[in-house]
């Protein structure tokens, strides 16, 4: 499987995922899943010039970079697949991708969330995409950097919910 890792992060690529994700991981790609972006060009011009040299980088909708991977498309690349929110990898994963796994770093604070930590903050629809991710099997962690000790997710969730 090509897939190396998978992390819910808000900002997408930035900082922590273009030099100490992608490096820790050696990726070779980062793809980056959102319909909405994937049609934005002005985002997309933001995310090329923040995904490091060497690294290629792939903004697609989700049905799209569902097709692709069950294609076979990436097999011989490092992939590490982004979304800003779960609902994103939820219909991956509805859409036959299989993940073992996925990070859940930054989700940022709004009028309508709650904090889990200090960098997570959800919304009821997080909390039920969360919860449907943890029953078909993706194990859901929290680590914001690597030097940072791996957490479940799901049970600073239930903590706090």
């Amino acid at each position: 499987m090509s897939i190396v890792a998978a992390r819910i992060d808000g900002r997408l690529i930035h900082g922590q995922v273009a030099n100490l994700w992608a490096s820790k991981l050696n990726i070779s790609r980062i793809m980056v899943i959102d319909d909405e972006v994937s049609q934005n060009a002005i985002e997309k011009s933001g995310l090329k010039l923040a995904t490091p040299a060497g690294v290629k980088l792939s903004v697609l909708p989700i049905e799209k970079a569902a097709a692709n991977i069950l294609a076979g498309k990436y097999d011989s690349q490092r992939v590490l697949i982004i979304a800003k929110r779960p609902d994103r990898f939820l219909k991956l994963v509805e859409a036959g991708v299989p993940l073992e796994e996925i990070n859940v770093g930054n989700m940022s604070q709004s009028d309508e969330s709650r904090a889990v930590t200090r960098s997570i903050n959800v919304v009821d629809k997080d909390v039920e995409d969360f919860n449907q991710l943890n029953e078909k099997g993706v194990r859901l962690v929290s680590q914001m950097v690597p030097s940072d000790r791996q957490e479940d997710f799901m049970r600073l969730l239930n903590v706090k919910n």
